[in-house]
């Protein structure tokens, strides 16, 4: 079953641009936000401050990188009753977000199937509720990937080369570099979380460090076939089994242009040990009080 591409007629209210081979691109207007695992559901709600020194939400951070990316609708999947919670962790964005119950934990895959209904016939925006990111310029790594799955007409996932050591954390892709193109890749295979000796054998891609791969970023722009494709998988689980994005996404592999992209930024994984803390590092880093915060560090280390 082959995904719908992303050049195509365009749905109701969509904006057409032109892409570089001459054939309309269907502006990205909605984006899913994934927050429903089981062991994670509260990381979004956890509060931080942001790069311009104010307390927010994990989810709401992530929300304004989002819309000032320019995306109009957004869905959030959240396990059965914790859209109250939610509601009050979007703050001032409340409004701009549709909550979509995933009713059993059956998977990522399974999790963005539920907001099939929301998405409809549009391509879309994909993300993960306990990823937070850092873009390295004045454009937001959300922005960035817009701009090339735009230019590009086709499916793209963000990638980040990633060290053995966090495969089991990851989906990751095999790839071939776009020639004269930094930082772009035609995607030949991905694996749900690979073992090093798998990555090893199937995901090697030249130029990278030895040791390290291209994971998943936590950031896509999918096709509106990708939910053909995961509906058919949960169809074949049935009720008890789980489902994988990354299994769709092989598919896509196989069937149409699909690539990987490295962006100007980096991601910050919340649900890793010391993982919020090195969140907050980075945006205090790149935000207006570094200088502050620097010197706290060095106060700190100083002092062990």
């Amino acid at each position: 079953m082959a995904a719908r591409p992303l050049c195509s007629p365009s749905a109701n209210h969509e904006e057409n641009i032109t892409c570089p081979l001459g054939r309309p691109v269907v502006k990205i207007r909605k984006a899913v936000i994934t927050a429903a695992g089981r062991n994670q559901r509260n990381l979004p709600l956890q509060t931080l401050v942001d790069r311009d020194g104010q307390s927010k939400s994990a989810l709401t951070i992530l929300l304004e990188e989002v819309l000032q990316a320019g995306i109009e609708e957004i869905g959030v999947v959240i396990c059965p009753g914790d859209q109250g919670a939610f509601a009050a962790g979007a703050g001032p964005h409340a409004n701009r977000v549709q909550f979509i119950e995933q009713p059993a934990p059956l998977g990522y895959g399974h999790a963005v199937a539920c907001a099939r209904k929301f998405t409809g016939d549009e391509s879309f925006m994909l993300l993960v509720g306990d990823h937070l990111y850092v873009s390295k310029n004045k454009n937001s790594c959300a922005r960035q990937l817009l701009e090339i799955a735009s230019a590009e007409a086709c499916a793209v996932s963000a990638v980040q080369a990633t060290h053995e050591s966090k495969l089991p954390y990851y989906g990751a892709v095999g790839a071939r570099r776009l020639p004269g193109r930094a930082g772009l890749y035609q995607v030949d295979r991905v694996l749900e979380k690979p073992t090093p000796t798998v990555a090893e054998q199937k995901l090697i891609v030249p130029g990278l460090r030895a040791g390290h791969y291209l994971c998943f970023f936590g950031m896509h722009v999918l096709t509106a076939g990708v939910m053909d494709l995961l509906q058919h998988l949960v169809t074949a689980a049935g009720d008890t089994g789980s489902v994988h994005l990354a299994d769709a996404l092989a598919r896509v592999a196989e069937s149409e242009r699909y690539l990987a992209c490295e962006l100007q930024g980096r991601r910050y994984d919340i649900g890793v040990q010391y993982g919020l803390l090195t969140a907050q590092l980075a945006l205090a880093l790149h935000g207006k009080d570094r200088d502050e915060v620097l010197t706290l560090l060095v106060e700190l280390l100083a002092q062990t």
